[in-house]
């Protein structure tokens, strides 16, 4: 192997990991039928002139498994986080009770869950594609680098090695989310 080539597949690796997270972060926004206080990260609430992340307002919590309570700090501010859990889009009807806003999660149909996989998948393939957009990188450097035959197939083996680890950990991803999708 040549001296002067170094690839650095530790740089891969770790963008590899970020499409990863990124994938978690997505999977965890998706209802389950199952309560989730990562269920509200992408609602916002507009909060003394600002759109603000509703856990920087009040306090989440998951007291149940079919019930997620947001318990607000400001009194003032219980009315807009009430339209904005009922604005979000998460298909959940928000239930006053003082400063703790109550939410039961309803059961998801069979024709909503399939839905919900559907995403998943897309949530997924975008992933995958993150990774074949790191593995592109990794073998643009070999292919542009001055090494000889052999070098380059060892190191177009190792990143390609690496994809293939990557690929496979977000369809056992894709594979648990579906399941717990699935599950009544």
């Amino acid at each position: 192997m040549s001296d002067e080539f170094m690839l650095d597949t530790d740089d891969l690796e770790r963008r590899m990991e970020g499409a990863i997270a990124s994938l978690r972060t997505e999977f965890a926004s998706l209802r389950t039928g199952r309560a989730s206080a990562s269920m509200l990260e992408p609602v916002m609430v507009d909060a003394y002139g600002a759109l603000t992340p509703i856990n920087q307002v009040g306090t989440v919590n998951v007291p149940e498994p079919r019930m997620v309570t947001v318990n607000v700090w400001d009194k003032g501010l219980v009315g807009k986080v009430e339209k904005a859990i009922r604005e979000s889009g998460l298909g959940i009807n928000p239930q006053l009770n003082g400063t703790i806003i109550m939410l039961p999660i309803p059961e998801l149909n069979e024709e909503r869950r399939r839905e919900l996989t559907k995403v998943a998948g897309t949530y997924a393939e975008n992933a995958r594609v993150a990774i074949r957009n790191v593995r592109r990188d990794g073998m643009d450097r070999i292919k542009k680098a001055d090494i000889s035959e052999d070098d380059a197939k060892f190191w177009e083996g190792a990143v390609q090695e690496l994809t293939d680890t990557f690929i496979k950990r977000v369809d056992t991803s894709l594979d648990t989310k579906q399941e717990e999708i699935m599950q009544v």
